[in-house]
């Protein structure tokens, strides 16, 4: 795999807490969460995501920006510009697996529905469940430090 490096803007959430990131070269890869930290882990999860994706679909991948190349927004409450490394998939690896067949016939029915082939359907399903699981770790990881933090305070107080 090579590994690249794209440029992203962390924006402040708004009227909700936390923060988003959004990739300049690559409209639609998104993340956000609680703190910075925790936002800029989110994202390369997000950004590898998106060019394991873009690459099974066969689209191009554009090479990254420059940091310091990307200009301003006057409409972005910009927090931060940071560099998420990511790794861009080398080629597509044949698997053999055992399924339901009514259970595949299904997945057969609701592929060609998207105008999509098995595999890519299948491996669509696996990358949302793991965002999903990414960011149910990502909350449990919050309450765990919240919980910390109350236990320091305590201790403190």
């Amino acid at each position: 795999m090579a590994v690249v490096y794209y440029p992203a803007i962390v924006e402040a959430g708004g009227a909700a807490p936390g923060y988003g990131v959004f990739f300049p070269d690559l409209p639609g890869c998104v993340s956000a969460g609680d703190t910075l930290q925790e936002a800029a882990r989110n994202a390369e999860v997000a950004l590898q995501l998106h060019l394991a994706g873009m690459t099974e679909e066969g689209l191009d991948v554009p090479a990254p920006s420059e940091l310091d190349d990307i200009e301003g927004d006057p409409e972005v409450a910009e927090m931060a510009r940071i560099v998420v490394r990511g790794e861009l998939p080398s080629r597509l690896e044949r698997v053999n697996i055992t399924m339901d067949e009514g259970l595949l016939k299904v997945i057969d029915a609701a592929a060609e529905a998207r105008g999509m082939t098995r595999s890519g359907f299948l491996a669509e399903g696996a990358r949302q469940l793991l965002v999903r699981q990414g960011r149910r770790q990502a909350a449990a990881g919050s309450k765990r430090r919240t919980a910390r933090a109350e236990v320091r305070k305590a201790k403190r107080g």
